[in-house]
């Protein structure tokens, strides 16, 4: 396996007063190592240690204890922020600039060349499904359409590792399949993911491994098939049957096992079923859509397949 793009080691962070009495052992011993392709969920209640661990990484607080690198160097060091995208919970865009002169602005705090912010900026806009409002101020952008734009800013960089503090919060459900799609698409093309989110079937959707917090230590990690699945339990589906099929399985599980099976029919989740719906709707519809786009592409500049 390839070297870990993020790896702390007994990380602990405690928040002191001003007389330097522990106030608030905020993380306590936390091991973590994120590789490159992966797509990591930080979970846990509010309170948990999620964003003290997100700020960690980012280099915005230094660890009380222990040790964390990106990398393989200091979160603090200016060439590994330079590769790193970061989405924040409440991210803080300026209202009067369009989502255009937005993305033209990080650009240039990240020194990328007038060409490739131009490149980059139609390619991101585009792929969040937002072209139409290119030229609008963000000021007047509803919740879920900011949201596109902090993700396009946190890739105007083509980073290496992107951190995402509740990614699809404010995103209606099309946008959250969206931006799901996405983030499998940047992992497959070598892109690191770390997320937090309190939304947990999104999780369940895209992550690779999860670590879950509570009160500052982790409680639980690993592989979703790992800490989900339930082995001593088996499930069957057929495509058709009758009555009279139901019956004789049921009759040879019965002989077989000791016990009665339970028979359901299975259902689609309703993401998927809205997801559906719109599309079927949007290519039937006469007029264009008044929202954002659908888009699921990504944009070509974010490294090769």
């Amino acid at each position: 396996m390839s070297d870990p793009v993020i790896c702390t080691t007994a990380l602990t962070k405690v928040f002191k007063d001003f007389w330097g009495r522990t106030r608030v052992p905020a993380l306590t011993a936390l091991d973590l190592k994120v590789h490159p392709g992966e797509v990591f969920g930080l979970l846990g209640p509010n309170g948990s240690g999620k964003s003290t661990t997100m700020k960690l990484l980012l280099g915005l607080l230094r660890p009380t204890k222990g040790r964390v690198s990106i990398m393989g160097r200091s979160p603090q060091h200016t060439a590994t922020r330079n590769r790193i995208g970061y989405l924040p919970e409440e991210a803080q865009l300026y209202q009067y600039l369009t989502a255009t002169e937005t993305l033209h602005f990080y650009g240039r705090l990240f020194g990328l060349n007038r060409t490739d912010i131009e490149s980059r900026t139609s390619q991101l806009i585009d792929m969040v499904g937002l072209t139409h409002a290119a030229q609008r101020p963000v000021g007047e952008f509803s919740r879920g359409m900011a949201r596109r734009i902090g993700l396009a800013q946190a890739l105007i960089n083509d980073p290496d590792l992107l951190i995402l503090d509740e990614p699809t919060a404010g995103l209606d459900p099309v946008g959250c399949r969206q931006i799901k799609d996405l983030l499998g698409a940047l992992a497959k093309r070598g892109k690191t993911v770390v997320l937090s989110s309190h939304l947990l079937a999104d999780v369940q959707d895209v992550c690779d491994r999860i670590t879950l917090l509570h009160n500052g230590r982790s409680i639980a990690a690993g592989t979703l098939d790992g800490l989900l699945k339930h082995s001593e339990k088996l499930q069957f589906t057929v495509e058709t049957h009758t009555p009279e099929q139901v019956e004789a399985i049921k009759i040879a599980i019965r002989e077989c096992c000791g016990e009665d099976p339970s028979v359901d029919v299975p259902t689609i989740a309703l993401e998927t079923f809205f997801v559906n719906a719109i599309a079927n709707a949007t290519g039937a519809a006469d007029t264009p859509p008044s929202g954002v786009s659908q888009k699921t592409a990504l944009a070509p500049f974010l490294g090769e397949p």
